[in-house]
C-alpha cells in the first residue's frame, strides 16, 4: 500500500543487544533500564514484556530485553531484523567468540546498522586492543581503525561509558531517519507470547507502522483475535500503540509464534499478511513470483492478467464474479482458493510439486566433437558443469533447453587417461553411444 509521505512521523529506534553468552549483554540491558527510564509509577518496576523504553538526552529508545532468552534464541536472526539498531556486545577479557562470529553473520545478513560495545574494560585482564583486533580479523572494522563502525569501551558493572554508547545509538537512528506513517496499516513483531491462567493469553509486541488501537480485530499467520487491553511496559493501560513502543496485547483467541508479523486484520492487512508468508515461504526449486495483488472478487480483468501471465490466482476468502467464471473455464486457469491461510499455502506447495522439475545430479556441456558416429558410438568432448560425471551412466541429451534423447558413457577419459569419473569444471573426452547425432552446445544430464 502506498504510504502519504507528507504523514511520515519520526519514530525512536528498536534496539537489539547481541554477542557471545557471559560476555555482558544481560548486564548492558539491566543497568540501562535501571538508570535511564523515567517510571511514572510508584516504585518504577517495569513489567517483564521482553522490551523497554528508555529516555536518554530526551529521546526515547526501545529495547529488546531478551538476550539468551528462549524468546530471544527464537527470534535470534528475526529480532536482529526487527530491530532498527544493534549494539554487539564483546568482552575485553574475553574477545570475539562463536557467539559473537554468529551475532555478526546475522547483523550483516539482515543488514542491521550496529555499534559495538567493549564491555568489561573494569577488569584487570581486559584487552582493548586485541579485542579490536579480533574484531578486524572478523570484518568488523571499527571507526578510528580503518573502518566505519562506531564503537565504545564500557563497564556494564559501573557504567563507564554507557551514556557514551547511548549517545552512538541515538546518533545512528538520526543517520537511519526511521519514520512511521500514523494512517499506515498497523502492525508490529511478536517479541513474547504465553498463556497465563488468570490472564489468559498475553502478547508482547512492538509496533513498527500505523496505530493499534482497542477494539481493533488483529491477526498473525497462524492466530487472530480482537485488542480488549492494551498495557505499556509500565503495566498502564493504554488506549493505543504508537511505533516503536512495547507492550502487552490481549485479546488473542490462540497462542501466536515469536517473530511473527502481528497486522491489523482489515481486508488489506489480510492481503498483506498473505503477501508476505508466500515471499517466505519454500517451495523448493520453484520460485514463486507475485504479479499482482488486489482486494474484492476475482475479476475477468483478474483472469485476463493470469492468461497473459501463465499465472495461478491465489484467493482467499473471496469469490469470483460470474462473468470471471466462464473465462475461467474457457482458459482453463488455475484458481487456488481458501479461507484458511494453512491451507492455502498447503495448495500452493502442491501446485509448486507438480511444476517441479528435479535438478540434475551432474551436467556435462559439450565443447567439441571428435570424430563421426560409428554406429551409435561417437567421440566427444566436454566440460562438468556441475557435480561429478561417471563412467557407463545413462545421460538425458538437452539441446536449447529442450530434452532430445537419452544416452550412455561408454568410455570416459582424462589427461589421455582412462577414468571412472570427472569432476566440476574439469574436461574430458568421452564415448558416448546413442541413437542422436551429439552437437556442440548440447548439454548431457545425469538425474
Amino acid at each position: 500500500m502506498t504510504e502519504k509521505v507528507k504523514n511520515l512521523i519520526i519514530r525512536p529506534p528498536i534496539v537489539a543487544v547481541l554477542g557471545h553468552v557471559d560476555h555482558g549483554k544481560t548486564s548492558l540491558l539491566d543497568f540501562i533500564r535501571k538508570t535511564n527510564f523515567v517510571a511514572r509509577e510508584a516504585g518504577g518496576i517495569t513489567q517483564s514484556i521482553g522490551a523497554y523504553e528508555i529516555i536518554h538526552n530526551g529521546k526515547k529508545i526501545t529495547f529488546i530485553d531478551t538476550p539468551g532468552h528462549e524468546a530471544f534464541s527464537k527470534m535470534r536472526s528475526r529480532g536482529a531484523i526487527a530491530a532498527d539498531l544493534a549494539i554487539l556486545v564483546v568482552a575485553a577479557d574475553d574477545g570475539v567468540k562463536p557467539q559473537t562470529k554468529e551475532s555478526i553473520e546475522i547483523l550483516n545478513s539482515a543488514k542491521t546498522p550496529f555499534v559495538v560495545a567493549v564491555n568489561k574494560i573494569d577488569k584487570s585482564n581486559a584487552d582493548i586492543e586485541k579485542t579490536i583486533n579480533d574484531l578486524t580479523a572478523n570484518g568488523v572494522l571499527l571507526e578510528g581503525r580503518g573502518g566505519n563502525v562506531s564503537w565504545q569501551a564500557i563497564s556494564a558493572k559501573t557504567g563507564q561509558g554507557v551514556d557514551e554508547l547511548l549517545d552512538l545509538v541515538l546518533l545512528a537512528a538520526e543517520m537511519e531517519n526511521l519514520t512511521y506513517n500514523p494512517d499506515a496499516d498497523a502492525g508490529g513483531v511478536i517479541i513474547e507470547a504465553k498463556s497465563d491462567n488468570r490472564r489468559g493469553i498475553v502478547v508482547s509486541v512492538i509496533a513498527e507502522n500505523g496505530i493499534l488501537k482497542i477494539g481493533d480485530k488483529i491477526a498473525t499467520f497462524g492466530a487472530g483475535g480482537k485488542i480488549k487491553i492494551l498495557e505499556n511496559f509500565l503495566g498502564e493501560k493504554t488506549a493505543e500503540l504508537r511505533p516503536s513502543s512495547p507492550a502487552l496485547i490481549f485479546g488473542f483467541e490462540n497462542l501466536p509464534q515469536v517473530g511473527e508479523t502481528i497486522l491489523k486484520a482489515d481486508v488489506s492487512g489480510s492481503l498483506e499478511i498473505l503477501s508476505e508468508i508466500i515471499k517466505n515461504t519454500d517451495f523448493g526449486n520453484i520460485k514463486i513470483n507475485i504479479l499482482k495483488e488486489s482486494i474484492g472478487e476475482i475479476t475477468d480483468g483478474d483472469v485476463k492478467d493470469a492468461v497473459n501471465s501463465n499465472a495461478v490466482i491465489v484467493a482467499f476468502k473471496t469469490k469470483i464474479n460470474k462473468v470471471a467464471e466462464s473465462f475461467v473455464k474457457a482458459q482453463n486457469i488455475k484458481i487456488i482458493s481458501s479461507g484458511i491461510i494453512y491451507e492455502l499455502i498447503d495448495l500452493l506447495k502442491q501446485e509448486a510439486r507438480l511444476l517441479e522439475k528435479p535438478l540434475p545430479q551432474a551436467e556435462l556441456e559439450i565443447l567439441k566433437i571428435f570424430s563421426s558416429p560409428k554406429g551409435k558410438k561417437q567421440l566427444i568432448g566436454g566440460r562438468v558443469v556441475t557435480g561429478v560425471i561417471k563412467n557407463n551412466i545413462r545421460l538425458k541429451i538437452v539441446r536449447e533447453n529442450n530434452e532430445i534423447g537419452t544416452g550412455k558413457i561408454s568410455s570416459l577419459r582424462r589427461q589421455k587417461q582412462t577414468v571412472n569419473e570427472v569432476k566440476t569444471e574439469e574436461e574430458c573426452g568421452l564415448m558416448f553411444e546413442s541413437d542422436i547425432l551429439i552437437k556442440e552446445g548440447d548439454h548431457l544430464l545425469w538425474m
